[in-house]
Formats: C-alpha cells, sequence, structure tokens
C-alpha cells in the first residue's frame, strides 16, 4: 500500500463541487470525492497553516508541540519541533518506505522537510517562492516565461497605507504556475518511486488557493462575479462580538473596498481551485498510468479554511468560525466503499490512518485517531463533539473551542465568550452565550471543554477553573501544592 497525500493550503470547504458548489469547477477533486470517503465534519486543530502542518507531522495537538505560530509574524513562539519529537516519515522510512514531499512546507524555520526524511525541492515560506532556483530552473528548461503580475487588488489600512495584496492577474501561461511545477515535480517522482518498488508515502502541498490569489487570465476571469452569492455573514456587525473581530477587519482592509470587489475577490479564488484541481487530476491520472491507482490510498485535505469575505474578514486569525475551522477531507482507500461521514474528525487523524495504512504504531501520535475503520465502513464508537486551539497571529491570543452538533462554545480570555447554534445560525451572526436561556447548553459545553482539556494536559484550563462553574475537580487547580486542602 502507497499514500498520496494531496493537501492545499488556507482552503474552503464550501469551494468544491462534491461540497454543494454548483458553480465549482471541481471535476477531479469531485470524483475523489464520489469513490471515496467524503467527511462532512473535518476540522483543523487551528487556523493557521505552522501549528496545524506540525500536528500533521506529529499527531500532537499544537499546545502539546509547541510549535504555535507562523515564524514570519512570530510572536516569540517555539518555531521548530524540539529534537527527538515523534515524526510519521521517519516510522515510514523505518519500516522501508520512501517519503517525499513536494510543495509548501512551513511546518519550521530551520528546520526543513529533508530533516524529517522527506525527498523533494526545497520550497520555504508561506507563499509561491518564485524565486527557488529550482522552479526558475524549471521555467529555462522549457523556455517558459517568468513571474509577472499587474491588476492587484489591495484596499487601504487604518493608518492610510496599502493593504495586503489580495489578488492580481499573473502573465504566464498555465505551463509555467507554480502549480503546474509542483505536479510536475510530483509526477516524476511519482516515477522515480515506482520505478524502485518501495512502498511510497509522497505528498503534494500546493501554496494555493491562499491569498494572494495570483493566476493567469483563464482563471482570473473564469468565474462571473455576478454568478458570486455572497455569504450571509459578510452582514456582520460584530455586535456581542470580542473586539478583536472588528480590529481585524480593519487591518483586513474589508470596508475600504466596495462589495463588487469582493465578488471578484470570491471568483478569482473559485479559479484559484480549479488550476489547482486540474494539477490533481495530473497527479491522479499518472497514479493510474503507472498503473499504482489499486495500490494506493489518496488523501486531499488542507491545514485550515480562509475567510474569503465572510464577517467582513479576510485571511485567517482570532476567530474561530467554520470558514477557516471546518474544511474538506476526503480519504480514497483502495476497496473501502464511497460514502459520506459525519463523525467529527481532524486533520490530526491523518497521522494515525497513515501510520496504520503503514502497520505501524500509532501510540506516539497521541492526539491523533486512525480514520481506516470509518473509510472502510465501520461503526466503532466516537467522540460526538471537537475541540480546537488558537493561540496567535501578529500577536498573542490565546481560545479554545468545543464543537457539538448543534452548539459551538468559544472561550476568549480578553473579552466576551461566543457561542452559536449552528442549527438556526449557520451563520454564526449571533452571539447568544449570555442569553439567560442558553444558561443550561452554556453550563454543559463549560463543564465539558473544561475536561477535555485536563484529560488532554492543556493547561488552559486553569483559566477556566477560576472564572467558571466547571463543577467538582479531582485536582488541586491552584498548582500552589501548599494548601492543606489538596491533601485530604
Amino acid at each position: 500500500m502507497n499514500v498520496l497525500f494531496l493537501m492545499t493550503d488556507q482552503h474552503r470547504v464550501d469551494t468544491l463541487g462534491a461540497y454543494g458548489n454548483p458553480h465549482a469547477r471541481t471535476p477531479h477533486l469531485d470524483e475523489l470525492a464520489r469513490t471515496g470517503t467524503r467527511f462532512d465534519r473535518w476540522y483543523t486543530p487551528t487556523a493557521i497553516c505552522t501549528p496545524s502542518r506540525a500536528s500533521l507531522l506529529t499527531g500532537q495537538a499544537p499546545f502539546r508541540h509547541k510549535v504555535l505560530a507562523n515564524h514570519e509574524r512570530n510572536v516569540g513562539y517555539q518555531e521548530d519541533l524540539a529534537d527527538g519529537t515523534f515524526t510519521f516519515p521517519q516510522a515510514l522510512r523505518e519500516r522501508g518506505w520512501n517519503t517525499g514531499l513536494v510543495g509548501k512546507w512551513h511546518a519550521g524555520t530551520k528546520k526543513t522537510h529533508a530533516d524529517y526524511g522527506f525527498d523533494g525541492p526545497e520550497l520555504p515560506g508561506w507563499h509561491n517562492p518564485v524565486d527557488s532556483p529550482d522552479y526558475l530552473a524549471y521555467l529555462l528548461e522549457n523556455d517558459l516565461p517568468p513571474y509577472e503580475i499587474s491588476d492587484r487588488i489591495r484596499g487601504t489600512l487604518p493608518n492610510g497605507g496599502p493593504g495586503n495584496l489580495l489578488a492580481a492577474r499573473l502573465h504566464q501561461p498555465v505551463e509555467a504556475t507554480f502549480e503546474y511545477y509542483l505536479a510536475t515535480r510530483t509526477i516524476e517522482l511519482m516515477r522515480r518511486y515506482a520505478e524502485e518498488g518501495k512502498p511510497f508515502y509522497l505528498s503534494t502541498h500546493f501554496f494555493g488557493p491562499h491569498l494572494p490569489y495570483i493566476v493567469p487570465d483563464a482563471y482570473f476571469d473564469m468565474v462571473d462575479p455576478a454568478l458570486v452569492e455572497l455569504p450571509k455573514s459578510i452582514a456582520e456587525t460584530f455586535e456581542g462580538k470580542p473586539p478583536v473581530q472588528r480590529n481585524y477587519s480593519a487591518h483586513w482592509t474589508f470596508d475600504t473596498m466596495p462589495i463588487e470587489v469582493t465578488r471578484k475577490l470570491i471568483a478569482v479564488y473559485w479559479g484559484y481551485v480549479t488550476l489547482i484541481d486540474e494539477q490533481i487530476g495530473r497527479i491522479l491520472a499518472a497514479l493510474d498510468e503507472l498503473g499504482l491507482t489499486g495500490q494506493t490510498s489518496v488523501f486531499f485535505t488542507c491545514d485550515h479554511g480562509e475567510f474569503t469575505g465572510s464577517h467582513r474578514l479576510h485571511d485567517k486569525g482570532p476567530a474561530m468560525y467554520e470558514d477557516i475551522y471546518r474544511t474538506p477531507g476526503i480519504v480514497r482507500i483502495p476497496g473501502a466503499p464511497p460514502q459520506v461521514r459525519t463523525e467529527f474528525v481532524s486533520l490530526l487523524d491523518c497521522t494515525a490512518t497513515i501510520l496504520d495504512l503503514a502497520g505501524a504504531p500509532a501510540d506516539q501520535a497521541v492526539d491523533s485517531r486512525s480514520l481506516v475503520p470509518l473509510v472502510r465502513g465501520e461503526h466503532p464508537q466516537w467522540q460526538q463533539d471537537i475541540v480546537g486551539e488558537f493561540h496567535g497571529h501578529h500577536f498573542p491570543y490565546p481560545q479554545r473551542m468545543l464543537r457539538e452538533d448543534r452548539y459551538k462554545l468559544v472561550v476568549n480570555p480578553d473579552s466576551t465568550n461566543e457561542l452559536y447554534d449552528l442549527h438556526n445560525d449557520p451563520d454564526e451572526l449571533l452571539n447568544i452565550y449570555h442569553h439567560p436561556e442558553m444558561a443550561e447548553v452554556r453550563g454543559r459545553m463549560l463543564k465539558r471543554l473544561y475536561g477535555l482539556l485536563v484529560e488532554r494536559d492543556d493547561r488552559f484550563y486553569h483559566w477556566m477553573t477560576s472564572m467558571y462553574d466547571i463543577g467538582e475537580v479531582d485536582h488541586d487547580p491552584t498548582q500552589s501544592g501548599l494548601d492543606e486542602a489538596s491533601y485530604r
């Protein structure tokens, strides 16, 4: 059994036809979903690149592996996994597997993908590294023109400066795009692995559709903005919400751009997804051409989602909305039935799943659980809720989330907590945390979240011990060791 792991960056679940977008042009991912298992409640452990990618490597939640922020805007957190930390490629290589990674690494600063045993070109950074020596060599070898852009889209910052680049038109043919290059390098490595005859784990990590959305004309103009239905949460007022959300909206310059620009940004984002889908189609066609489809498990997911105008925001940040925490997740294992699953699962669970498929123990991937039984159509006991965490981006900002079938609780120590009824308010516009009629739900979820954090030893629970009614405790919540009552 081989594993092909296809990963995008900052990818909304509602950009795919398989997840209900009637205007999506994603035939290859839709076919993967049709022939595999589509997970409808697949979540990221944290909506930020480096911590989530470190979680995939280790099978550990971010609070445990301690790589908590992207280094480009680091706020003082650890930037690389500690020496000796368990990672799944190490376990695979010990069993004679080839392991390759083509594309975005972004799981550390000083340590590269090669330090963890991955083959493939070194491609550092958070966006397409169009100055990479390997990419420049690819352009030269194929007589392709260099990177050049126009039609930049950006707003105005609160201090009057130009906002972050959100999109631009790329003056290159599709064969020269970084996405096409990544697929080409993946196919080359796949052919090499096929010739060697050893089992392999091969991953393609696209840098897109992370903003800025920089694509050629065919994709920049692919979707008519008039077809774009704006997200209902564009009506966000931030009333009753943590003030940081309004500040983040200003940082992302939403109100400085006409609503027609937002429609165009969403349309270009969808076009970017199509460009990536086509490259995934090339990779899957090569797998089939090499006769490997029947012995290769295929994953598709991303590190986290993207706002793209939802809640008058862009990018991701200190707001635990579904837009950035619920993501696409598709797994196809040869011989397993096509299906849709509604269990709460996580990017974290990929680690144990990969190890399971390789016949390797997953005990060191302590926060991960194999999805193989679910993909094979079994019905094991499964947790009925899921926890998310956030530690900051630009500035420290700790949050914890509990998501269950109907409700979502978000604990924000700096201001107000949030509670959303996702059955009646799927767009998370109304914070009902302080509504008197929600006292029972609020209390129950606070106690449940507290218990899960204690069980994981996520020390965030100490804040909750003093601030909320979390029921009886079986430990000394002060951690002082000096209260004689704690010894009785």
